[in-house]
């Protein structure tokens, strides 16, 4: 690949092998390995690999680059390092975190482990890097950008919010409104797909990647996208379901706990607000979750979300006790 090659990623005349990884829906992955090194090589899709029709722009490659770059300044062990990228092309290589050293979050969730204390430190570290950024004034001249905000619509408000609330007439002015909410809040750096897919469990804690949405926005956004996962995967992985309560718990005290760039209940009824969206959207909208086959799992999630749009809860405590009682 030419990229490689003008980059300097190997050194001249060696020959990398490239091992695609699976998975992914938004971008080509693939691991590079030559000699005694590796590396990841990412490449953004211009339409993503979903039934429904998804695109979204290929700049987005540079958002994420920007992201890992800053969280590397200020907490390096919680990213991969960026070795070289290409905002044009929408590729960039960053270092290999293997699975024997760095597990993925939801595969330890799908084999039934569940741990509290992982999920509070999950909750520490997004809290550091929201008050990291929302705390710097370069922070936000570089990710509150019409670009950013692009990609952040198309990544996520329209596939989401809005094409659930084509679904769901009677609550898309709900779903609308939040949609529009969440666009206008611009407080902090946000992720933007805090899921335990993109969370690595190494020996100096979380590791967070795929920050292709990164924009200045909301960061209830990423709380709620990421407690989301903990309320879907109880349905998943139903023998776990009182460990999945506990995770929600840890990781929410382990957030909120370190909110010091705005009241703390004034982000957590945002969040609460976005929860319930999020759960409908991971049933009928762009992005189903793809573990949930049944129709009797997909109705339990379409009654409680149904039930907490229609009454928005004000704590998070309110939609765990409204899914408890599913």
């Amino acid at each position: 690949m030419g990229f490689v090659e003008r980059s300097g990623l190997l050194p001249a005349g060696l020959v990398g092998s490239y091992e695609p990884l699976s998975g992914g829906v938004s971008s080509d992955i693939w691991i590079v390995r030559a000699g005694q090194r590796s590396f990841c090589l990412k490449r953004a899709l211009p339409k993503l690999r979903v039934e429904a029709e998804w695109r979204a722009p290929l700049h987005r490659s540079g958002a994420e680059v920007a992201w890992l770059r800053a969280v590397a300044g200020f907490k390096p062990e919680a990213v991969p390092a960026v070795l070289a990228s290409d905002e044009q092309l929408g590729v960039f290589a960053m270092e290999y975190l293997p699975p024997e050293s760095h597990e993925q979050w939801k595969q330890q969730l799908r084999r039934g482990f569940v741990s509290a204390e992982t999920a509070a430190g999950v909750g520490r570290l997004l809290a550091s890097l929201h008050g990291a950024f929302a705390h710097s004034h370069a922070a936000s001249r570089e990710f509150d950008t019409p670009e950013r905000a692009e990609s952040f619509f198309a990544l996520r408000l329209e596939p989401y919010l809005l094409a659930t609330a084509r679904v769901h007439p009677e609550v898309a002015h709900i779903l609308e409104d939040l949609a529009d909410r969440t666009a206008r809040t611009k407080i902090s750096a946000v992720h933007g797909d805090v899921s335990p897919k993109n969370i690595l469990i190494g020996p100096a804690g979380p590791v967070l990647i795929d920050a292709e949405c990164a924009c200045w926005g909301d960061p209830a956004f990423d709380l709620a996208f990421c407690l989301n996962h903990l309320l879907l995967k109880s349905l998943w992985v139903p023998s776990a379901a009182l460990e999945f309560a506990e995770a929600f718990r840890a990781l929410a005290r382990g957030y909120l706990e370190r909110v010091d760039w705005e009241p703390p209940q004034s982000l957590e009824r945002r969040a609460s607000h976005l929860l319930p969206a999020l759960l409908l959207a991971r049933v009928d909208g762009k992005s189903p979750v793809e573990y949930l086959h049944d129709e009797a799992s997909k109705d339990t999630v379409r009654r409680v979300s149904g039930r907490l749009l229609s009454d928005l809860p004000e704590r998070l405590a309110d939609v765990q006790n409204a899914w408890h009682e599913k």
